[in-house]
């Protein structure tokens, strides 16, 4: 009877969420208007990456399904927050994370209900334990995909923290060779084609043909990326921006400052490593320990 209860909640929520989804709210000019400008963007975007890593022509399927699931999202307005800024600092596009998430989530949900429906054919009697395992798996199957993705953000935004680094000190050093903002900033994209170098070459040139100014492409990076220091850079270029000498100074402060940071974040980390290795050593001492006295212990025992 359990059994029967859950599944035919999960059925009725399933259809539920279905019908909610199918009919979706109207949306207003403006929605539409941001909405497609999202996507031209988008869409930009996933071109000069699929053109970079060489991945034009594949994974189109799976694409697809993202691009449904995606557009569902959007027009119930779900917003992915910091899910969006993980995938974007890691070089994902949303269609495949969605994608990849919907298929595991699918693959929980199933693959219990399959083991069980052979258990039962063998005659092995199981109750509810598929049905349980199947919600947990298919909870578990949505999540890993973010949190595997949620993992490697950290580290891309830590080199992406390193590469900004460098970037000001190239930034500064053309500058006190006599170029504009606008000059060296292109200048100094262009001397790396590491991934956050590349991102930051991309959104100059998105800015030069958008007609915005370089800052306010850097801010926005920054934005979508989650990486802050790359929005203090864009607001303090935007204050500073038509003085060249304060330009340089602030630059040369702000990559010291990045350097201090990265160093500080290296010590603490190190820290760390020390006292979990203190930790292990103590653990396989007492285990040592442990096994010494245990004879003696069970003899004075019996």
């Amino acid at each position: 009877m359990i059994g029967v209860l859950l599944g035919g909640a999960v059925v009725g929520a399933g259809l539920l969420l279905l019908v909610r989804t199918l009919v979706g709210p109207t949306a207003t000019g403006a929605a539409t208007l941001a909405r497609l400008d999202a996507d031209r963007l988008r869409a930009r975007r996933t071109s000069a990456m699929e053109a970079e890593e060489g991945r034009a022509g594949e994974r189109r399927v799976v694409r697809r399904v993202g691009a449904v699931l995606r557009e569902v999202l959007e027009r119930r307005g779900v917003r992915l927050g910091r899910v969006g800024a993980d995938l974007a600092v890691t070089g994902t596009s949303v269609e495949t994370h969605l994608a990849t998430s919907a298929l595991a989530g699918v693959l929980g949900l199933v693959l219990p209900a399959v083991l069980g429906v052979l258990a039962v054919a063998t005659g092995v009697s199981v109750g509810a334990v598929p049905v349980l395992a199947s919600l947990v798996l298919a909870v578990g199957g949505l999540l890993l995909p973010t949190l595997v993705v949620r993992s490697q953000a950290t580290e891309q935004r830590r080199a992406f923290r390193h590469v900004v680094g460098a970037f000001l000190d190239l930034v500064a050093m053309s500058l006190a060779g006599g170029r504009g903002v606008p000059e060296a900033l292109a200048t100094a994209a262009a001397v790396s084609d590491a991934p956050a170098m590349a991102a930051i070459r991309r959104a100059l040139l998105d800015a030069r043909l958008q007609g915005t100014t370089p800052w306010h492409a850097l801010g926005r990076l920054g934005a979508d990326v989650g990486v802050e220091e790359l929005v203090d850079l864009g607001a303090a270029l935007a204050l500073v921006a038509e003085d060249g000498a304060k330009v340089k100074e602030s630059l040369s402060a702000r990559a010291e400052s990045l350097r201090r940071k990265e160093i500080a974040e290296l010590e603490g980390a190190a820290q760390e490593r020390s006292q979990s290795m203190v930790v292990a050593q103590l653990l396989l001492a007492a285990g040592f320990l442990l096994f010494l006295l245990y004879p003696a212990l069970a003899r004075i025992t019996q």
